[in-house]
Order: structure tokens, then sequence, then C-alpha cells
């Protein structure tokens, strides 16, 4: 494969970038940094109390009460995007609630409910999975390789 050449700027183009860049707004980085942690926080903090409930009132134990979490904050997640709520969320939060599994689930619901017009099959299956494939296939892979590793590492300690 041939390396990529960097295509030479007209003088024009070069002002043109030099002014755009001069006339840009800074970043407010530390703002957006501040913002992203705590809307992530709030998110995992409303996870720790759903996990809290499972646990008090419904008898579920640590290690069963992690399912049912994950799927209310989905739920909320989808609910809080069908009627346009956790775009706004986002656009404040940033980073913050594009982290979290309710991340995931909105982009996943954002493109469903984007293609629905071109049909349930080839609209919403087919373009919800474009986003969110190379995601679940990471993840299933990860998995497995960590699974592996982790199969390996106790065969020689028990």
């Amino acid at each position: 494969m041939a390396a990529k050449q960097k295509k030479k700027l007209t003088p024009v183009q070069q002002e043109y970038q030099s002014l755009a860049k001069k006339k840009e707004p800074p970043r407010p980085v530390a703002k957006n940094c501040l913002r992203a942690f705590v809307s992530g926080g709030a998110i995992c903090l409303i996870g720790q109390l759903l996990t809290e409930m499972f646990i008090h009132w419904f008898g579920f134990t640590e290690k069963t009460a992690g399912s049912p979490t994950v799927a209310v904050l989905i739920f909320i997640s989808v609910v809080l995007t069908c009627f346009g709520v956790y775009d706004k969320i986002a656009q404040w939060a940033g980073a913050g609630s594009a982290v979290p599994v309710t991340g995931f689930a909105n982009s996943m619901c954002s493109a469903a409910i984007e293609h629905r017009s071109e049909g349930l099959v080839l609209g919403t299956g087919g373009n919800m999975f474009k986003l969110a494939g190379s995601v679940i296939v990471f993840g299933t892979v990860a998995a497995f390789i960590i699974g592996i590793i982790h199969m390996l590492l106790d065969w020689g300690g028990q």
C-alpha cells in the first residue's frame, strides 16, 4: 500500500485555513471534562441505586442484580431517545453520556428511529446494527479472548 501524500495547499487555501483557525472559538476543555464526569457519574449513580433497589426490595443478590439494572438503564435510555430528551442530555453532557451502556442504547435506538421509514427489516434492522455491529463484534471477540485467558490461568491454580 502506497503511503498517502499530503496534498499541497495553495496560498489562498493556506490563508483561509489560518484565518479560520484564528476565528474559531476556543474549546472549553475543562468545562467539557467536568460535564462529562458529572453526567457519566450521575448515570453510574442511577445504576448503583437501581442495583441497591433490586437487592433490597426484590431479593436479588449482588451478582444477579446486574442484569436487571442494565436492562432498566437501557430501557430508560431508549425511552428518553424516543422522546428526544437523551439528545439534549448528550449535547450538554458530551462524552459522559456516550460512554456508559446508555450511550450505546441511544446510538442503536437513534439509528432505528432514523431509518424506520425504509421498513422494518432493511431500514430499522439493517441500519440499527451498522453503528453497533462493530461494538458487538469487538465485545464478543474480547470476551472470548479474555475467557480463554481466564480458563488457561485457572488450570494451573486449582
